[in-house]
């Protein structure tokens, strides 16, 4: 992926990694159990295959995703996060809560499975866990 922020800022690199359009997206169908590349593409539904591939590409070079060969006729791959994207879950959490709270209702919720409610996202302090 081309580096569009060439700043020493956290924030900046991140997104140098998954700024690109589609990219979280992509990312978030293989959290969700998406792995295959039809199964993406069928969930982004107005994502170009040439993109598609392009953007799972450049995400296993920045080592967020493997690939892993599961037919050889025709060759057909699936894909993992690796730590490093799974360690964004929280990320598409404070997303969701965001989006909760300022745009349009959306079919995706963040619930506590035991309870039925809602979640939030609450910051604490690392020495005093």
């Amino acid at each position: 992926m081309k580096e569009r922020y060439p700043l020493p800022c956290n924030i900046a690199q991140t997104l140098n990694i998954v700024g690109d359009r589609w990219t979280l997206l992509i990312i978030h169908e293989i959290l969700v159990g998406n792995t295959t590349f039809n199964d993406i593409k069928h969930n982004l539904e107005t994502i170009s295959a040439n993109l598609l591939s392009t953007r799972l590409k450049a995400l296993e070079q920045q080592g967020m995703v493997v690939s892993e060969l599961y037919s050889k006729h025709p060759p057909r791959y699936q894909y993992a996060l690796t730590e490093k994207s799974r360690d964004f879950e929280p990320v598409f959490h404070a997303l969701l809560l965001w989006g909760r709270e300022h745009l349009d209702t959306c079919y995706k919720a963040l619930i506590n499975s035991e309870t039925g409610n809602d979640v939030e996202i609450g910051y604490y302090d690392q020495k005093n866990r």
